[in-house]
């Protein structure tokens, strides 16, 4: 059996994080560099995206790749220039997503494709266009690991009269996990989601209580990095189309 040290480790291993210079993607890359993993973060804005890979290079090793996940030509941009610079992908984390909103009555179409597209679709061909990648650091005993970012709203429908479009897309790429879980098992690449409730980010500031969850708290750094890393690690090699909440509780509250 193997030590605890040695079941957490991921120490040498390469990974993306999409979305990587703020909310829940900094934390995630932010805990995985300084756990010894090669972490390259993405972002539609050049400036903040090198500004955050040269804060956490203070922790390890961390790349700037700015490009704009919700186009065909952004996507093409990061597969291109990671492929200059590695030759195989361990982790892959789809985390880039947007919150639109609006009532039901004046929902605008037009702001439901753009949530569809870079939520969910953009992490479907994202991850079709890096199999290859991912396929080159998959073996029996160490799996390529494919990470997606989802919502407890993609469990539960919200109560606020507005994230219909949102809350489809996190259902969908929970069901997509378990679809794309069960036809990359034989090329040795687990696909798993991670459900977060309340974190701290942009959009949430000033907003968040605590008595957010039934734990009495909202989401920290480390609460979402740990499950990442368990994921990426020796210790979640044989987990696969599941999806963790990390919530204090929240889903337990309806």
């Amino acid at each position: 059996m193997s030590s605890l040290s040695k079941l957490f480790d991921v120490a040498g291993k390469t990974a993306i994080v999409t979305g990587g210079s703020q909310g829940i993607g900094i934390m995630i890359a932010r805990g995985l560099v300084e756990n010894g993993v090669k972490t390259y973060i993405t972002s539609r804005t050049q400036e903040e995206c090198r500004a955050t890979a040269e804060a956490l290079s203070e922790y390890g090793k961390c790349v700037a790749i700015a490009c704009d996940l919700s186009t065909s030509e952004g996507k093409k941009e990061l597969v291109q220039t990671f492929s200059t610079r590695e030759d195989k992908l361990d982790i892959l984390i789809n985390n880039t997503g947007i919150v639109e909103g609006g009532p039901l009555e004046s929902f605008a179409e037009s702001e439901w494709d753009k949530v569809m597209n870079i939520n969910l679709k953009s992490l479907f061909f994202l991850t079709q266009q890096l199999l290859n990648k991912l396929k080159q650091a998959a073996s029996a005993d160490t799996p390529a690991r494919v990470i997606n970012i989802a919502s407890v709203f993609g469990i539960q429908a919200p109560a606020a009269d507005s994230l219909y479009a949102y809350a489809t897309s996190k259902a969908g790429v929970i069901h997509l996990t378990q679809h794309l879980a069960t036809r990359l098992a034989p090329d040795h690449i687990t696909v798993n989601a991670i459900s977060p409730a309340l974190f701290p980010n942009r959009r949430t500031a000033g907003s968040l209580e605590a008595d957010a969850s039934p734990l009495g708290r909202i989401g920290t750094a480390d609460d979402i990095a740990g499950v990442a890393i368990f994921l990426s690690s020796r210790a979640g090699s044989w987990v696969t189309g599941v999806n963790i909440p990390v919530d204090g509780g929240f889903l337990l509250k309806s």
